[in-house]
């Protein structure tokens, strides 16, 4: 049913599938919400996406489009493409039809090539998000038709690109660490006063860091620090008998639900090196080190490398983590309170907290409202 024309801006905001994606789309859809709190939201997504229970949990509405991968290779998917994006491409311009868009927000992700090409053909303002360092192919598409093009990293090549950072949570933009340190780590279940490494792979886990954290238990004790360890969904860390790994000063939790608390409770985090997280710890000033995902196309070590520079955070290999390194590099670095003070300090001069307002404002500035 198509939507009245009352609101005084109708956005489509599209992308999915990854939290990746998600997250900086949701943050996108409440700063435009908080500069004008009429304005009509429509997301698009896919049905087998985070996006199917993200999204209506902050309260928009999501509409579906079909998953269109890119075959890299000589396939019946590939012989299917223009069918299947034809199809698509008409989805798209219907849900904007319906949704009297005065713009569409485009993410980045298999939904945002149909959206895009819809746009174009009926004339809708595009504006586009790039969170990676390497830019992916649906936004290379939808820059060649559009100046609006934010993105979350300096050294990320793509049309039009301006520098804005990377959209995040509200309780992440505003957190202060020194405040709310205490408050964090007793609802974490965490000493106040010791010294405090938090590790985390993401949502779904890695195993390489799990193993590693697992191996260094003894020694991390030993030196008075205390762990959490955010092992991912089902990736629960267990002893050769099948029971949960426990240790002294050593806990393990499958999930957190608001990354602002590990944030402020860890001294040190050892973590992926997602865009989101190396986005978030520079914006909030929490040393870190990186692990990039040893997959793909080395996108995660792009990510990383400006804080690398600066020394506000470390880097190692996925191959080279494991006991030995963590005893020699992550245990005195989380015992040296002036390092990381100047890490932190170095990170907070990277760090960009009002990428979802400075995105906001471009939506506005495309739509002509």
């Amino acid at each position: 049913m198509t939507r009245s024309s009352s609101a005084p801006i109708s956005v489509v905001l599209a992308g999915g599938g990854s939290a990746g994606h998600v997250s900086p789309l949701l943050a996108i859809a409440h700063a435009i919400k908080a500069t004008v709190p009429d304005a009509a939201i429509v997301a698009v997504g896919t049905k087998d996406g985070l996006e199917t229970r993200l999204v209506p949990a902050a309260g928009f509405e999501l509409a579906f489009i079909d998953r269109i991968p890119f075959p890299r290779k000589p396939s019946l998917d590939l012989l299917k493409l223009p069918t299947r994006m034809n199809r698509a491409i008409g989805t798209a311009k219907a849900i904007l039809r319906d949704a009297n868009a005065d713009v569409l927000v485009g993410v980045g992700g298999y939904v945002c090539t149909p959206m895009y090409l819809a746009a174009k053909s009926l004339g809708v303002p595009i504006v586009i998000h790039e969170a990676n360092t390497k830019a992916g192919m649906a936004n290379k598409v939808g820059a060649r038709y559009t100046s609006f093009v934010g993105t979350a990293f300096a050294a990320t090549q793509i049309r039009h690109a301006h520098l804005v950072g990377m959209p995040m949570r509200k309780a992440v933009a505003t957190l202060d660490r020194a405040t709310e340190r205490a408050g964090a780590r007793a609802r974490l279940g965490l000493d106040a006063d010791r010294p405090t490494l938090i590790v985390t792979g993401g949502s779904l886990g890695a195993l390489r860091i799990n193993k590693a954290v697992a191996a260094s238990l003894d020694a991390l004790a030993a030196a008075g620090i205390q762990t959490l360890h955010i092992t991912g969904k089902g990736k629960a860390v267990e002893t050769a008998s099948g029971e949960l790994l426990s240790a002294p000063l050593y806990q393990q939790i499958e999930y957190v639900d608001g990354m602002e608390d590990v944030y402020a409770a860890a001294d040190l985090l050892l973590c992926r090196s997602g865009a989101g997280t190396v986005s978030e710890v520079a914006a909030v000033g929490l040393p870190a080190v990186f692990v990039p995902l040893p997959i793909g196309n080395g996108e995660q070590a792009r990510n990383a490398a400006e804080l690398v520079a600066a020394d506000a955070a470390l880097l190692v290999d996925d191959a080279s983590l494991d006991a030995a390194w963590i005893a020699e590099h992550v245990i005195p670095l989380c015992l040296d309170d002036t390092r990381l003070a100047q890490m932190g300090e170095s990170a907070t001069q990277l760090g960009i907290r009002d990428a979802a307002e400075s995105m906001a404002a471009m939506v506005l500035a495309a739509s002509g409202k």
